[in-house]
């Protein structure tokens, strides 16, 4: 069996994986498919020996398959960042022969873009969170649906608010739509219940899923911070600590100032732009909940905008700034920091 470094590149299909063995001197010693299966990729890697390394470009199943190759063998696997991956790629031509040799050699280099591979707890936490963000996406998209057909049919507004028990007893009962309008709005609230029930359902194995996690009951003592809340956070971040600096969480969390400035000339670009778009919404409304109820926020708040800032800039501030004091909070709690 060689004993001499050598790196490996995988990349990731469905129903096949690309594997290329390059040594210390970037020679290719294979790159050949093998079939999705981690017997099938670790005894080929196994003819060259034990790796110095595995990469694996980041993509749906890649972290399932990366942990699966772990746990079988004890190899350490790196996933690639897919979009600074294709930028560090010189050739305009695309084929798997080279998108696995690009990921061994940058890795044989030290120049892989690396993202954070999260532990199975965590993956699995991402698929309660994300099935509930879909619920409440539909949620949404059946209460629009409704609203909009009261609109169509030029329905009068009740004295009560949207929503409420009363608004709903008054669309179920009182609102004069004609026949067909009127089984279609049957349908749709039947819906909506449905929904509701799901994500009850789902919010429930939310909450029994992470009832002895910690950092979990931690983010649950902060002040504004819901269980969805603090599941999100927990599934989406995973450790605080992988972070270098609060300002760097709040980057991840995409509630950073764009700069778009040139010269002396500075602009407010809005927020970053890439990241995890649910994670800023739990974070923002965090933030919208901490600047109506907790007087450290309401404050700076009201400060940004009596500066002429607008209630959405002063609030996405808000969630900027709290971002930063909640990774202080964390890193500090002892249990979390050990």
């Amino acid at each position: 069996m060689n004993i001499l470094s050598f790196w490996v590149g995988l990349d990731y299909h469905e129903d096949a994986i690309r594997v290329c063995v390059m040594n210390a001197e970037g020679i290719t010693l294979a790159n050949r498919n093998c079939p999705n299966d981690v017997e099938s990729v670790g005894e080929l890697v196994w003819n060259y020996g034990e790796p110095s390394g595995i990469a694996v470009e980041a993509c749906g199943g890649a972290a399932a398959f990366a942990h699966a190759l772990q746990q079988r063998y004890q190899w350490r696997v790196r996933l690639a960042h897919p979009g600074y991956v294709n930028r560090l790629k010189q050739s305009p031509d695309k084929s798997d022969h080279d998108d696995a040799e690009i990921l061994a050699d940058l890795l044989r280099v030290d120049y892989l873009p690396e993202v954070w591979l999260p532990p199975v707890e965590i993956l699995q936490l991402r698929r309660l969170v994300r099935y509930r963000q879909g619920q409440a996406a539909e949620r949404k998209n059946i209460k629009q649906r409704i609203r909009a057909l009261l609109r169509e049919e030029r329905m009068p507004r009740p004295n009560c608010n949207p929503w409420t028990k009363a608004w709903f007893q008054w669309v179920r009962e009182d609102a004069p739509l004609l026949e067909q309008a009127r089984w279609v709005m049957d349908q749709l609230l039947q819906d909506l219940k449905r929904v509701e029930e799901r994500i009850g359902i789902t919010e429930e194995r939310m909450r029994s899923a992470t009832e002895h996690d910690a950092t979990t009951l931690a983010l649950l003592e902060q002040k504004g911070v819901g269980l969805v809340t603090a599941v999100t956070l927990r599934a989406e971040i995973g450790e605080f600590s992988r972070f270098r600096s609060g300002k760097q969480l709040a980057r991840f969390c995409t509630v950073t100032p764009l700069n778009s400035s040139s010269g002396k000339h500075q602009v407010e670009g809005g927020l970053v732009r890439q990241g995890n778009r649910e994670l800023r919404r739990v974070v923002l409304e965090a933030a919208q909940r901490l600047a109506r109820y907790e007087p450290k926020w309401r404050e700076l708040k009201q400060r940004l905008k009596c500066q002429g800032k607008p209630g959405a800039v002063a609030v996405a501030a808000v969630a900027n700034r709290w971002v930063r004091w909640l990774y202080h909070q964390m890193i500090e709690t002892p249990v979390l920091a050990a």
